[in-house]
């Protein structure tokens, strides 16, 4: 059974705001609200950095994989963990049930909404050493590459980037 591209599927950086923008998102357009990291978190019983300290940074994405290739939903804004695009099945999967879009930040953006990495449960690929800017610079085409729509969200409230990346997904 072919799903309908009737989802809204968040990229980006973490601290973008995909899960927090996601719920205003929902609600803008009457839609259900997904977090994909709470659903990781909901079928291994791990949090997200406990999952990442057991399994390591390559073991963790394809657990997001595998459980992101499978996901289903209808009629959903799903807010992705900033590491999904490592992992091409779920990218192709998400894309097939619904819309990507990249919330785009700039790096001065990021520096100023994320403190501290380790405690968010952020996957980084190239070990604990790996800095912020590396993080950006490495994701940032992936981001490119899989989004339908982009929308810049540097400098707005998470109201007014909701409602930009709601007249963009229209």
């Amino acid at each position: 059974m072919e799903q309908e591209r009737n989802n809204i599927v968040l990229i980006g950086m973490p601290g973008a705001g995909k899960s927090t923008l996601g719920i205003v998102l929902a609600k803008i357009m009457n839609l259900n609200f997904v977090d994909a990291d709470l659903v990781i978190q909901s079928q291994c019983d791990k949090t997200l950095q406990k999952l990442i300290d057991a399994c390591g940074p390559e073991g963790f994405i394809q657990v997001e994989n595998e459980i992101l290739s499978d996901l289903c939903a209808d009629n959903s804004v799903i807010a992705t963990g900033g590491s999904a695009v490592y992992s091409d099945d779920a990218m192709k999967h998400l894309g097939e049930i619904g819309r990507v879009v990249y919330l785009q930040i700039s790096y001065s953006e990021l520096v100023s909404r994320l403190s501290d990495l380790q405690e968010r449960g952020v996957v980084l690929k190239g070990g604990i050493g790996m800095s912020l800017h590396d993080l950006y610079d490495e994701r940032k085409p992936l981001y490119e590459q899989y989004a339908d729509i982009t929308v810049n969200v540097d400098d707005l409230s998470i109201t007014a980037a909701a409602r930009k990346v709601a007249d963009a997904a229209k």
